[in-house]
């Protein structure tokens, strides 16, 4: 959002501090120790209110925009997250200190929108600060964490954007606090930082958060689209599954060109940055609309391997890009970053593709397709971007589908408020125990020499609820579970125990659980095969 208090010098130091940071860590890329909550294995999606609205929210605008994020498509390409600002809130906190909705602007409350919009199969987010006040003057949550924290769980709040205004110097400590107060909840609840590019938040981002500001606010200029890439694209190292590099919210639709938009989606993307959408969608433009529509570099950016673009090359405002993908491709960016068309060149080898024959050149905007033996030279026009999928010859690389739209109906004006976690039985209480019916299916997420992030998932198959659930399985090969979110896991030997939360011990007949973890290998890291549901085995 944007702060008049912001100085120019303080970006300026900023943005040198993220390049000595490049430079001193410039070795080789080390996976992000991600916070383990479960959330964000791809870069968030979504849209905020703030660049098109500012403190003008309303529970309209944010139930209109909701219904047309469905309508428009944008549901199904992967948006879910919306996402409310600054200015939500009344100026004082009630008389046993609770943070109060303003009448006025969210008449019905935050639960009643939570609620609302989850009906529409979204997800809602809000808006706190770690200070004393947020940047619009509003009570901060600064000594009030954990009763914030559950405040916004028991309105079903399942994303928080924490700002960084008025605070009191001890910024990590005061984040920190925040997130213990979120786990302390029970509630899936994705935790965004609005550092600004301070405070070397990038070192200590993932423990702490889901996602992190790298920059200072973007606004809808070029020249600011380009400087927040260029300290973002700095820090790659830092980025992965559940921990994310954030150079702010898109600006695409809000005064930049058509080029100029198509060059802030194809870099933001590449760097494995969160989409969110910042601009009136319900006036959007057809060219706004197909921007963020486009599914293939829509599925770059959520490439489950979840690794963060960087430069192969720099030079005079030519800029080429690589990020690696699943299953052996590589997204190319081709940038110029000039003000008049230019020829950009590299190689596949320089793009760190292996040796092939021939490599496919799947352009991800012009829709077509050719190929080469190993040279990669196109013209840019000027402010622009051409964006390849490079694929080796004898290697099949399509990108993650995204899901399928499907019919839901607009909610009624009278929902009822989220509730809040309720113990769920264990797992010898419930009606599933030995007869339980289910599949699960386990699949890597992420992998690197050393070390993967994995989901399960449990399907109930049968006709009658689970209630309450304990997985069990066995690595055929020597990994170690060092990290897990969604459920409780045991591991003796290579023998794993994975048992329900609180929140997630029902699964109803035809519904599913999801959980996941990351952990460590050295000799092998092949996949288990054969599961146990409450002693009976799944398909």
């Amino acid at each position: 959002m944007t702060k008049t208090l912001r100085h120019p010098a303080t970006v300026m130091a900023a943005a040198a501090i993220l390049v000595l940071a490049a430079l001193t860590f410039a070795g080789g890329r080390t996976p992000a120790a991600a916070l383990s909550n479960g959330l964000a294995l791809t870069p968030p999606m979504g849209w905020n209110d703030w660049n098109a609205y500012g403190c003008n929210v309303s529970q309209s605008v944010v139930e209109q925009t909701a219904q047309y994020m469905v309508s428009s498509g944008m549901k199904a390409a992967g948006y879910d997250y919306v996402n409310i600002d600054d200015c939500w809130l009344e100026k004082q906190r009630d008389a046993s200190g609770n943070l109060v909705a303003d009448p006025t602007k969210f008449p019905d409350g935050i639960a009643a929108v939570a609620a609302y919009v989850h009906a529409l199969g979204l997800k809602l987010g809000i808006y706190e600060d770690d200070g004393t006040a947020t940047c619009s003057g509003f009570p901060g949550s600064l000594g009030h964490e954990q009763q914030d924290a559950d405040t916004f769980a028991s309105w079903g709040i399942d994303y928080l954007k924490y700002d960084n205004c008025n605070n009191n110097g001890n910024i990590e400590q005061s984040d920190q606090a925040m997130r213990d107060a979120l786990a302390a909840t029970g509630r899936p609840i994705l935790f965004s930082l609005s550092e600004w590019g301070q405070n070397n938040v990038w070192t200590w981002g993932a423990q702490t958060a889901n996602m992190w500001r790298t920059t200072g606010d973007i606004s809808a200029s070029f020249s600011s689209m380009l400087a927040n890439f260029h300290a973002n694209v700095q820090l790659a190292q830092y980025a992965g599954p559940g921990a994310w590099n954030d150079p702010d919210m898109l600006e695409i639709g809000n005064g930049m060109t058509t080029t100029q938009d198509e060059s802030e989606f194809s870099l933001w993307a590449e760097m494995a940055a969160p989409l969110i959408a910042g601009t009136n969608l319900q006036t959007a433009s057809a060219a706004t609309m197909s921007i963020l529509l486009n599914k293939n570099v829509i599925a770059v950016d959520q490439d489950p391997l979840g690794r963060q673009g960087t430069e192969v090359s720099s030079s005079g405002g030519l800029d080429v890009l690589a990020k690696p993908l699943q299953g052996g491709a590589v997204a190319v960016v081709l940038f110029n970053e000039n003000n008049a068309a230019a020829t950009i060149s590299t190689t596949a080898a320089a793009a760190g593709l292996p040796a092939a024959s021939s490599y496919t050149l799947s352009d991800l905007w012009a829709n077509s397709t050719t190929s080469t033996t190993g040279s990669i030279s196109v013209s840019v026009p000027a402010n622009g971007v051409v964006m390849y999928r490079v694929t080796p010859a004898g290697v099949t690389s399509t990108p993650t589908p995204t899901p399928s739209p499907t019919p839901t109906a607009t909610p009624t004006r009278t929902p009822s408020p989220s509730p809040t976690p309720t113990p769920s039985p264990s797992p010898t209480s419930g009606t599933g125990g030995a007869t339980a019916a289910c599949t699960v299916t386990y699949s890597r997420q992420s992998q690197w020499a050393g070390g993967f992030v994995a989901n399960v998932t449990v399907a109930n198959t049968g006709v009658t609820s689970i209630n309450g659930w304990s997985l069990g399985f066995t690595f055929p090969g020597d990994e170690k579970v060092s990290t897990v979110w969604n459920a409780t896991l045991t591991q003796s030997g290579t023998s794993v125990t994975a048992a329900n939360l609180g929140y997630n011990g029902v699964i109803s007949p035809g519904g599913n659980i999801s959980f996941g973890f990351q952990g460590t290998w050295n000799a092998s890291d092949a996949a288990p095969t054969s599961f146990t549901l409450n002693g009976t085995t799944c398909g």
